[in-house]
């Protein structure tokens, strides 16, 4: 049984090609799940219209709303003709995108967040809206960011784990991960890599204590690193020459990585963090995210807690 029975697709209306409507599709078409095209719409203008009553300003929202269904509908008929898959289209009127998304992911129980990145013409680089980092930070299930390009049979899967963790959460969070990309492999008829960066020896340590071995603490991090990879890859099946184990910090490792094996998805864990802690910490996750030029599956603890729960 497929992990994904309900999908929502977040459209872009400035986007010609609907990126994760077809992401959506493809992973429709080989679960069998149902696909919901979704829309959030506003216009403070129409807010400002102080000579209208209210019912004359709702109104007016309405049929802003009914004009953009029937787009969406038009929209996504073809591609519900050409690939035998339902969609539903769903158009809301919200001032916070990211807000109307989460609302409706726990109002009406899906299991992925399906959203397009855009693309810097000039950069050649993608880049995350605040409404992605919204998504990444509070969605309680599953969102996959996408970009512009297919998904070939044969292709690389990165699990990004933490397998030198001894916290319970940490490990529990790196089956799931490990668990989502041999699902995605089986859809794609792809190829698992774990990827999993250690750090290196504390340079202030090194200085303040003299006695302070810094080669053995290193070879000492690795072996347990190593050992802890093994040990990970052989539970769930996977060969020993698709674990990458590296010095070095998250977001210099997994891109690197996904480069060189030229991976068409990372899938990895993402704690939540938000508010001030946030700002003066950061999300290693972030950090990683923002490096890579491939499609991202970001996934949430099992104790998570959307902060958005109505």
């Amino acid at each position: 049984m497929s992990i994904f029975n309900k999908i929502l697709a977040v459209v872009e209306p400035e986007e010609i090609q609907q990126k994760s409507l077809k992401r959506a599709i493809t992973i429709a078409q080989k679960t069998g799940a149902s696909v919901t095209a979704f829309l959030s719409i506003y216009d403070f203008s129409y807010e400002m219209t102080t000579m209208l009553s209210v019912d004359e300003r709702e109104t007016m929202r309405q049929a802003v709303v009914d004009d953009r269904t029937d787009w969406l509908a038009k929209l996504a008929e073809p591609i519900a003709e050409s690939t035998s898959i339902s969609i539903d289209v769903k158009v809301v009127w919200h001032n916070r995108p990211y807000e109307s998304i989460l609302y409706e992911v726990i109002d009406n129980s899906y299991d992925l967040i399906v959203k397009g990145t855009q693309q810097h013409d000039s950069l050649k680089s993608v880049i995350f809206t605040p409404t992605d980092w919204h998504l990444i930070r509070k969605s309680p299930v599953p969102v996959l960011l996408v970009k512009e390009h297919d998904w070939p049979e044969n292709g690389n899967i990165i699990a990004a784990v933490d397998v030198g963790t001894q916290d319970e959460e940490h490990q529990s969070l790196n089956i799931n991960i490990t668990r989502y990309a041999n699902h995605f492999a089986t859809l794609l008829n792809g190829h698992v890599n774990l990827v999993n960066s250690y750090p290196g020896t504390p340079v202030n340590i090194a200085i303040e204590i003299p006695e302070f071995d810094p080669v053995g603490y290193t070879e000492s991090v690795k072996k347990h690193h190593l050992d802890s990879m093994d040990k990970h890859a052989r539970q769930h099946a996977i060969q020993p020459e698709r674990c990458f184990v590296e010095e070095g910090l998250p977001e210099d490792i997994i891109p690197q990585i996904a480069g060189k094996i030229d991976a068409e998805l990372v899938i990895m864990g993402t704690v939540g963090r938000s508010g001030i802690t946030a700002a003066l910490i950061g999300n290693t996750a972030e950090h990683v995210i923002d490096s890579l030029n491939c499609d991202v599956l970001a996934l949430k603890p099992d104790k998570f807690e959307c902060p958005m729960q109505r």
